[in-house]
């Protein structure tokens, strides 16, 4: 059985959005001025769990890719999907990845048990 191309992009596109993610709030958070900085660490806490959702999701991606583990996608896609919900604001950032876990979940194949030919999972 071959790697899932979509869960290839779809770990390439959610690992360079959840560098973006990381980046972009720690950095604001390092700031000089007293109110911007107590600003930015509003912000950073409202989006920890977009974040936290998104991290998870893309260590899934990865391991469904590299184990084609039919699980790890639907769990990718999953978690790609709560991400949304914890930030809509920010749900077209992640509603491709989310979708292509889901359609590489629906394309792969069920493990099969050749003795009985039993679906293994």
């Amino acid at each position: 059985m071959k790697k899932s191309k979509l869960l290839l992009a779809s770990g390439i596109i959610g690992t360079l959005y959840l560098i973006y993610l990381i980046s972009y709030f720690s950095g604001g958070v390092v700031s000089t001025d007293g109110a911007e900085a107590i600003g930015a660490g509003i912000a950073a806490a409202l989006v920890t769990p977009h974040m936290v959702c998104v991290g998870v999701a893309v260590i899934f991606n990865w391991l469904g890719w590299a184990l084609k583990a039919r699980w790890a996608a639907l769990v990718a896609g999953i978690m790609y999907a709560v991400s949304i919900v914890c930030m809509f604001m920010y749900a077209m950032f992640v509603v491709l990845e989310m979708i292509f876990c889901f359609v590489a979940f629906a394309k792969m194949k069920h493990k099969t048990d050749d003795s009985n030919k039993t679906p293994v999972e």
